[in-house]
């Protein structure tokens, strides 16, 4: 199993301190959020990619992921939503990371409208993040938290460059079983993205293993390519504890649950 965490826990951080944490905590990769807020995002400048590339190479650390936040099932024209993920993806190839974060963003839809937009806009994208050598993954949130409901769309778009990214909180708010999410998702997986929290009705993060997610039963089962994701949700709980402290207790927690052997 190879670990990564989501710089959602470290807003703002600059990349080169990113890159220590990583490497000082014993995780090998980085989910890297696209915003604005961060240093690197779609409309960073080349020389910013590129010292961004390096900072990593120096570290020993993989970009795992560009955590975008277009959202493919969402009312609206499809250009825009389109040249959203072209964005993505180009920065993603840049900065040498196999996969682009996507959310679903049905809203309150009709599920069947909102799955055949997300199919169309996939479909039209798959073909270009394929030639930068990207894949779209589909995180299970929102108006598509279980695991059925990004396979439905992932099956119906039937890409290799579209899959899946288990986010193990809202297959468990959707009610489905773990071993049921990871059935679903199998033949789309990415990698899975676990965290923890208070409760079903206050999800501050807190440390892995203090709260109620079933990250065991979630981990039971293999993982494709073997990245498990620590997304801790800082930025959207400023008063949760600091993510630095945590990241080698959460290493070793994560560590421990993987039977022996796997």
């Amino acid at each position: 199993m190879k670990l990564a965490f989501s710089t959602l826990g470290v807003p703002g951080l600059p990349i080169a301190d990113v890159v220590r944490l990583a490497a000082g905590h014993g995780y090998q990769g980085v989910e890297l959020r696209a915003h604005p807020e961060e240093a690197v995002h779609p409309g960073s400048t080349t020389d910013e990619r590129a010292a961004a590339v390096a900072e990593f190479t120096r570290g020993g650390v993989e970009i795992l992921t560009v955590a975008g936040y277009a959202r493919v099932a969402a009312e609206g024209e499809d250009v825009p939503v389109l040249e959203e993920i072209a964005a993505l993806a180009r920065l993603a190839h840049d900065l040498g990371a196999p996969h682009v974060r996507v959310f679903p963003g049905g809203g309150g839809q009709d599920p069947a409208t909102a799955d055949a937009t997300a199919v169309r806009r996939l479909a039209a994208a798959a073909p270009y993040a394929a030639g930068l050598g990207v894949r779209l993954l589909l995180e299970t949130h929102d108006s598509h938290r279980a695991g059925a409901d990004a396979a439905r769309v992932a099956g119906a778009v039937g890409h290799d460059a579209v899959g899946a990214l288990w986010d193990v909180m809202h297959t468990w708010l959707a009610g489905e079983d773990p071993a049921a999410s990871h059935a679903a998702l199998a033949p789309y997986l990415g990698y899975v993205q676990v965290k923890d929290i208070a409760s079903a009705e206050d999800t501050t993060p807190v440390a892995l293993g203090a709260g109620v997610l079933p990250l065991a039963d979630c981990l039971a089962t293999p993982v494709s390519d073997g990245w498990v994701c620590w997304e801790y949700e800082k930025r959207w709980h400023p008063g949760a504890a600091e993510l630095p402290g945590l990241l080698g207790a959460g290493r070793d927690h994560l560590l421990g649950l993987v039977a022996p052997g796997r």
